[in-house]
């Protein structure tokens, strides 16, 4: 898991512009209610949103290890894109392995530089991390479809140009409701959002959507119709491996202030850090995150490789890993820095709800230990 030559580059050259934006940037645009555009844009221009995109439509030729680089190290700098998950790790990765050529080249393009986003609606309200109570349905109508249903904790539908909406179609075979992904322009007729009020600071917002009777045309459906189940996994991998970059950055940052802190915090004769009780915590924080590190890679790899079905463990068990780093990373930050833990000056209470989130999204730690358990160890199931 030693990185190549341009991976390396490419990690140093994120984490510099990561650096030029930094975490006051970040404050200050969730201060003020806007959107990181200008690094959004920035990273679109300098090809790091669209590198593991192919070549032909505009991309880098990488892979997801790539596109996790990126999102690991704006998160490091302090200033995290949240969407880099949902547009091109989900929703690009899709429509390159199942989308039809004039999908891609509708598409690809302006995901790989930034000038399109997309956003991703799996979750609903009554079946939350269960996907088999998806009742999003499509039916054919003519030519085309419609859909019916509703979704919730969608980020960024306001600043995306469609939403990857994954709905259930009648098999005309057995009759059994199966997986489909639909493109959704955000004009389309019937297609609803609402703001959720979240007590979570970050410039992308959530939504909850209502899908009433929106009519699609038949290119809509993104790649085979019988292949649904299979495209979905292939976008939900990338979304585990990219949650994990997303949790190491948090936990890389929160970590890096703390330690800064101990090294040059002094309150009897020697620095804060020289102290085994301020110094050990650290340590194990610092160990958690490199080891979760590790993990995301081997996910990583595996999925560039091909191997979905090994990617889907080392995908599952990065982001836990990684969700719990990030956590015990922050929690002992803001511990480290005692009671200017809790001010704006350091900015890392803040960070105490936002790395809860990598404990539950896209799937909570219980919904991936079920899994590690019935798919890795081969235990029954309890429901």
């Amino acid at each position: 898991m030693i990185e190549t030559p341009e991976q390396r580059d490419l990690r140093a050259a994120v984490a510099a512009l990561g650096k030029r934006y930094g975490r006051e940037y970040f404050a200050g645009v969730v201060r003020d209610g806007k959107h990181s555009d200008e690094l959004w844009a920035e990273a679109g221009q300098l090809g790091y949103l669209g590198v593991n995109l192919p070549e032909e439509y505009g991309g880098g030729g990488g892979g997801i290890a790539e596109l996790a680089i990126v999102l690991e190290e704006l998160g490091a700098a302090g200033c995290p894109l949240l969407m880099m998950i949902v547009s091109p790790a989900i929703c690009a990765t899709v429509i390159a392995r199942f989308g039809t050529e004039p999908q891609k080249r509708r598409w690809l393009p302006g995901l790989a530089e930034g000038s399109a986003k997309m956003a991703f609606g799996i979750t609903e309200p009554d079946a939350g991390s269960n996907s088999h109570r998806i009742t999003t349905t499509a039916r054919r109508d003519g030519d085309g479809w419609v859909l019916t249903g509703r979704k919730v904790f969608v980020s960024g539908v306001d600043i995306a140009e469609a939403t990857l909406i994954v709905g259930r179609t009648e098999d005309a075979r057995t009759g059994k409701l199966k997986p489909c992904l639909f493109i959704v322009p955000r004009d389309a007729v019937g297609f609803g959002r609402s703001q959720i009020d979240m007590e979570l600071a970050a410039p992308e917002k959530q939504f909850e959507l209502v899908l009433d009777d929106v009519r699609l045309p038949a290119d809509a459906l993104v790649g085979d119709e019988d292949a649904g189940l299979l495209q979905l996994f292939a976008g939900l991998n990338p979304e585990r491996i990219m949650t994990a970059a997303f949790a190491l950055g948090m936990g890389r940052y929160a970590l890096d202030k703390a330690v800064d802190y101990a090294r040059t915090r002094t309150v009897w004769k020697e620095p804060i850090g020289a102290h085994q009780a301020i110094a050990h915590p650290l340590a194990q924080a610092h160990i958690e995150i490199e080891l979760a590190r590790l993990m995301m890679q081997k996910g990583a790899a595996l999925y560039d490789m091909g191997d979905d079905a090994g990617a889907g463990e080392a995908a599952n068990m990065a982001k836990y890993a990684a969700g719990e780093a990030a956590v015990k990373a922050v929690d002992q930050a803001v511990h480290t820095l005692g009671g200017n833990g809790l001010t704006r000056e350091y900015g890392l209470a803040s960070m105490i709800t936002a790395a809860r989130v990598a404990r539950i999204a896209p799937v909570s730690r219980e919904m991936i230990l079920n899994y590690v358990s019935h798919q890795s160890l081969g235990l029954p199931k309890s429901y």
